[in-house]
């Protein structure tokens, strides 16, 4: 074991350990593909049918993204690069100039003293700089990331909205109260509405799956918080799908 091993035992997976531990984004789709197909044969004129579709998509282009977003970005890190050491360069050349130009009396010790001070000044906003420069990849590489979980966020939010009529306490109420003209259509089975209950769940799991793609070879904190704000965000709606489901299975008994 060299010491690069020994100092990073999870640094590196090879192939057999990779099989468990990592996310598959090719399994995630086939699955994902499956469910759009389950939801087709039995709710084929449903608008649940349509979210799945877009979301197949996004799921699609979220995937070939998160994988772009792996290797570096040459052409912004080259630049970076290079702008970083001519900054580096001119900073050595000043130097050079003053060293050069420097004279032991009074007057030089002074203009020494008045150098000094600004030369902090310009020393402070050249590590700016080099910060700036050194993270510019790592932000676009953030922006795009971000942009692709919020349309993930926005389409779990639909999902939720497409089960919001789907009460089991309508459906089970022994006294039922006459509908009004805006009252929503409710013609599904109970097990129609299980089937329906489970297919929004499966799609929420799939979501934060897809969403987990961003997170599995990043070390961007902010992007792992925002994964993590999803996953969150998609427990707590499975959570209320999940409760209808147990009411609509418990009163079969």
């Amino acid at each position: 074991m060299n010491l690069l091993d020994w100092l990073f035992p999870f640094g590196r997976d090879n192939a057999e350990e990779g099989r468990f531990t990592n996310l598959r984004a090719e399994a995630i789709l086939k699955t994902l593909a499956r469910l759009e197909q389950r939801i087709s044969e039995r709710f084929p004129e449903s608008g649940l049918l349509g979210v799945c579709k877009e979301f197949h998509q996004l799921s699609i282009r979220s995937e070939e993204l998160a994988r772009r977003l792996q290797p570096p970005i040459w052409p912004v890190r080259l630049v970076a690069i290079a702008a970083a050491t001519l900054l580096i360069g001119v900073v050595i050349w000043a130097l050079g100039q003053l060293i050069q130009h420097f004279q032991f009396d009074a007057s030089g010790v002074f203009h020494l003293l008045q150098t000094t001070e600004s030369a902090i000044n310009e020393l402070i906003f050249l590590g700016l700089a080099i910060f700036f420069l050194g993270n510019l990849e790592a932000r676009i590489k953030r922006r795009s990331a971000l942009q692709a979980l919020h349309r993930l966020r926005s389409i779990a939010h639909v999902v939720d909205m497409h089960q919001l009529t789907k009460d089991p306490a309508y459906l089970l109420s022994k006294n039922k109260i006459a509908d009004t003209q805006s009252s929503p259509r409710r013609t599904l089975t109970r097990h129609q509405i299980m089937r329906y209950l489970d297919y929004c769940s499966e799609l929420l799991a799939l979501n934060a799956k897809v969403a987990a793609l961003f997170a599995q070879n990043t070390d961007d904190s902010v992007v792992l918080s925002a994964v993590n704000d999803l996953e969150v965000l998609v427990q707590g709606l499975s959570a209320k799908i999940w409760q209808k489901i147990m009411i609509l299975d418990l009163s079969a008994e």
